[in-house]
């Protein structure tokens, strides 16, 4: 199974990021988290970026706020699925860092989830891997059938407390 790669461009964004890597651990998906900043420490970026599918990547999840180009950085340097997860800050509540990170140009794509949206990047990745793999499928569908319960559940205790 390929791996994914789980970037941040800063500490500070580790409360998001964790919940896309307790995500892909709960699949089982080997994962790898860096911190890189598309400012900071371009080069290293760009050569994580450069030999991830040659280190068995199958996909990359690039989480950053306010300018937040660390994704679009990571997908100017490889051609395997870069997901992009804005992240909040105190400065524009994370519009900001949605605007940047899904404004790229046409050859350049990033999948962009919703701000702090880390579950649903961790589930894009683990959706894209699912093409090649049958068991992560079956793990998808088990994790949508769960889903659906608890909701009926929760729907069940509210319709006992007030339709009666």
């Amino acid at each position: 199974m390929n791996k994914v790669a789980v970037i941040m461009g800063s500490d500070s964004d580790l409360p998001i990021v964790e919940k896309a890597i307790t995500t892909l651990k709960e699949f089982n998906v080997p994962t790898e988290v860096h911190v890189f900043s598309a400012h900071r420490t371009p080069e290293e970026a760009r050569a994580f970026a450069m030999s991830a599918r040659e280190n068995g990547f199958g996909a990359i999840l690039a989480a950053a706020g306010k300018a937040a180009h660390l994704a679009g950085a990571i997908a100017a340097n490889t051609t395997l699925p870069v997901i992009g997860i804005p992240v909040k800050s105190s400065t524009l509540d994370g519009i900001d860092a949605l605007l940047s990170t899904v404004q790229m140009p046409s050859g350049i794509p990033v999948a962009t989830v919703a701000i702090d949206g880390a579950v649903n990047a961790a589930l894009l990745a683990v959706e894209i891997l699912s093409v090649s793999d049958p068991a992560l499928g079956k793990a998808l569908d088990d994790r949508r059938r769960a889903d659906t319960a608890k909701v009926l559940e929760k729907n069940k205790k509210i319709e006992e407390q007030f339709n009666q």
